[in-house]
């Protein structure tokens, strides 16, 4: 058991200096050895120890075999990820490795945890095992589901297509043996079950095209695609540079009392109600049926409090 627990604690460390080593080249863009030790020596594992050539060249070899990232070398020595899309915002290596390169860094502040307050986000492990071997294997599932507000649940069979974190929640995207798509939020399923039928991924079907048009998860081909202006006040405008709302969102118009911004996507409800969450920081300008819309929801709003 000893023994067991060695390896283990071993292993853990190893995938922390991974993620340390790829984070570090990531954020540096490029970097030389040199730079690399330096940054090293300032961290708590390396005790005091140098980064090796040695030790870099088989944390690399690794890194390549574990996360699939390659990093590879300029002619100055410099060092790089050499496929940059595998770093991209929506990408798993990239939120895997942010998310592990956030957690070494919180474990390197010993002394301070009480000090480091987080966000809780629901796991859903057991479910989300089971459909990821789902989609690896392409096996139907058959989902028992409670919608909010239905008295009894419903039971689906589905195509499991893709999986997406969105505001701390999880969602499967299905799709029915019609072709349709549903969403289904990982927390309002209370049995999933792998069936023995199995199902060919439509070859034309992207993931990140899919939702590329839409706020969230929120989907509605009847809702049109439409660039909408935002008229941002405040210290909003900033909080949207840093935090864009959409990746079509562009900046139109700057005065010394407001910023104007442009997105181009489906103007669904989760889109329309983060735009009220806003309050008076935020205002849509155009088109005028949304214009319209909002002001309906604001409506309702205020008969619910008089």
């Amino acid at each position: 058991m000893q023994i067991l627990t060695l390896s283990f604690m071993k292993a853990s460390i190893l995938f922390k200096q991974y993620v340390w080593l790829v984070d570090t080249i990531r954020r540096a863009g490029r970097i030389t050895l040199r730079e690399i030790n330096d940054r090293w020596l300032r961290t708590e594992m390396s005790d005091g120890i140098p980064y090796s050539r040695t030790t870099f060249r088989r944390h690399r070899e690794e890194v390549e075999e574990m996360f699939g990232i390659v990093i590879d070398c300029d002619n100055e020595n410099r060092y790089y990820i050499d496929d940059p899309s595998l770093m991209s915002n929506d990408s798993v290596p990239r939120w895997m490795l942010s998310t592990l390169a956030v957690s070494n860094i919180v474990s390197e502040a010993r002394g301070l945890h009480d000090r480091i307050l987080l966000e809780s986000i629901p796991s859903e492990s057991e479910h989300l095992q089971i459909v990821i071997e789902a989609m690896r294997n392409s096996h139907r599932i058959s989902v028992t589901y409670r919608r909010y507000g239905d008295a009894k649940p419903s039971v689906w069979k589905l195509e499991p297509y893709c999986i997406k974190l969105f505001r701390r929640r999880w969602y499967l995207l299905g799709r029915f043996s019609d072709a349709g798509y549903i969403t289904l939020s990982f927390d309002r399923m209370l049995e999933i079950n792998v069936t023995e039928e199995t199902f060919k991924l439509d070859r034309n079907f992207d993931a990140q095209t899919y939702f590329s048009d839409y706020f969230g998860v929120m989907t509605d081909d009847r809702v049109p695609v439409q660039p909408i202006v935002l008229r941002a006040y405040g210290n909003e405008p900033y909080y949207l540079r840093d935090l864009p709302l959409h990746p079509s969102q562009k900046e139109i118009a700057v005065t010394k009392d407001y910023t104007d911004f442009e997105v181009t996507l489906h103007p669904t409800r989760d889109f329309l109600a983060h735009i009220l969450s806003r309050g008076g920081w935020l205002q849509v300008i155009s088109p005028q049926d949304i214009v319209s819309e909002i002001e309906q929801m604001l409506q309702a709003a205020q008969e619910n409090y008089k």
